[in-house]
């Protein structure tokens, strides 16, 4: 059997690839109001989006447990898998990487765990590269090496309306949130390194569209690309914001995607993010 994959459920695959690659996901904890349940299994996005517009909700999210992971891995062992690469969201924003590797260390050296330092489809494109890698027939260590590389050939841009969803849950800095708010500007944020940072400010949400269109474009260099638009309840946003990249992409651009992100990015980015993930092709 060749080498299983495992992932997290912030890759947010498109559901047109889901089923063509064969990878396990483990999926994070979304917790709405004191009220635990499992992202895509038993939280959409919307019930998010739906808590974060109310007064007095409370959302939170947590990682899975290493037990989950090594459950994961022990049936895929038992099934035969020769080695697992398991490829996740970045160890700056969760803890999902360090329960993984805490379940690796107790089932043996037949698991790799691959810090992918971002998330969404940069994640996604990675966990990808490994199975296909995996399909392939590559062993343990060249399918590990796959996620590595793909993930560094990922860029992760995205708008949100306020940054103060991301200050709550401690992903980007009191400093940075405030003067956001303080300036009424509309934030443009990347990851770099694994975590999130602003990268430009602008006035209007029009600019800041326009601005990420740029963005992409740029970080998208001279060759061959494939691009992921994510949005949370802004599906006209982001149909927009693919268009504009495709558009000046031109016949550099290979694969498009559309997805609404899941619970647990939603909890922390709220209503009306647009984002895209730049995926520069070997």
């Amino acid at each position: 059997m060749p080498v299983a994959v495992v992932t997290d459920s912030t890759a947010y695959l498109p559901a047109e690839l889901s089923g063509s690659y064969d990878l396990t996901v483990v999926p994070l904890t979304v917790v709405i109001n004191g009220a635990e349940g499992l992202e895509g299994l038993q939280i959409q996005p919307a019930e998010v989006a739906r808590a974060l517009n109310a007064r007095r909700s409370t959302v939170s999210t947590s990682r899975p447990a290493p037990s989950q992971f090594v459950e994961a891995y022990r049936r895929l062992l038992d099934a035969g898998a020769d080695g697992i690469v398991s490829v996740h969201l970045s160890a700056k924003l969760s803890g999902t990487f360090e329960a993984a590797g805490l379940a690796a260390a107790e089932v043996g050296d037949r698991v790799r765990v691959v810090d992918s330092e971002t998330t969404g489809m940069g994640l996604g494109f990675a966990a990808l590269a490994a199975a296909a890698a995996a399909r392939e027939g590559q062993d343990l260590d060249a399918v590990r090496a796959a996620a590595a590389d793909h993930a560094a050939r990922v860029s992760t841009l995205f708008y949100v309306d306020t940054l103060e969803f991301l200050r709550r849950g401690g992903r980007i800095g009191a400093a940075s949130a405030l003067l956001g708010t303080a300036l009424s500007v509309k934030p443009i944020l990347h990851v770099v390194d694994g975590a999130i940072v602003v990268r430009d400010r602008v006035r209007t949400a029009g600019r800041a569209l326009a601005r990420l269109v740029d963005l992409a474009v740029e970080a998208g260099g001279d060759g061959e690309v494939d691009i992921a638009v994510h949005h949370l309840q802004a599906a006209d946003r982001a149909t927009a914001l693919a268009d504009a990249v495709a558009m000046r992409l031109s016949d550099r651009l290979r694969d498009c995607y559309i997805t609404e992100i899941g619970a647990v990015v939603a909890a922390h980015v709220g209503p009306g993010l647009a984002g895209v993930v730049v995926h520069r092709r070997p």
